[in-house]
């Protein structure tokens, strides 16, 4: 199995699910905040939904949740009980590094999310390309 036909290769190059060829976000550099999470409506390439519905991105949150507890637990373990850090230190760093890192967890929870419903097809037929439209999804 070749990494393009794996969900690590769609959340980490930004791509679209299923053909892995269109792009999920609109700009591929996060830390352009007034623009990270702008995500396409739809796959330039295979024409796939990324706006599935309503509340679709609620489970990304608990991703990200997640992420955050995983990365706390780390930099906990690191700096206290291998560096011999106080507690007080920890919150600091600890915060200054969740904020900077979080439009990085963000992209990462939405596309893990739509991977884990929208599998890789490596056969996929291109639909038609309707005329162009508003393709940016505002969140």
């Amino acid at each position: 199995m070749s990494n393009f036909k794996s969900a690590v290769y769609s959340i980490t190059r930004n791509k679209c699910p299923r053909c892995h060829q269109g792009d999920f976000f609109l700009e591929k550099n996060p830390y352009k905040l007034s623009r990270f999470d702008k995500m396409y409506k739809r796959c330039s390439v295979c024409n796939e939904d990324f706006e599935r519905e309503t509340g679709y991105y609620y489970g990304a949150m608990y991703l990200s949740y997640g992420i955050t507890v995983v990365f706390g637990v780390l930099v906990f373990t690191v700096m206290c009980a291998l560096l011999n850090f106080d507690s007080t230190t920890f919150l600091i760093v600890f915060a200054i590094l969740q904020i900077s890192l979080m439009p990085i967890f963000y992209r990462v929870s939405r596309l893990s999310w739509i991977n884990i419903f929208v599998k890789y097809n490596a056969n996929f037929v291109p639909l038609p390309k309707k005329k162009e439209e508003a393709i940016i999804s505002e969140f």
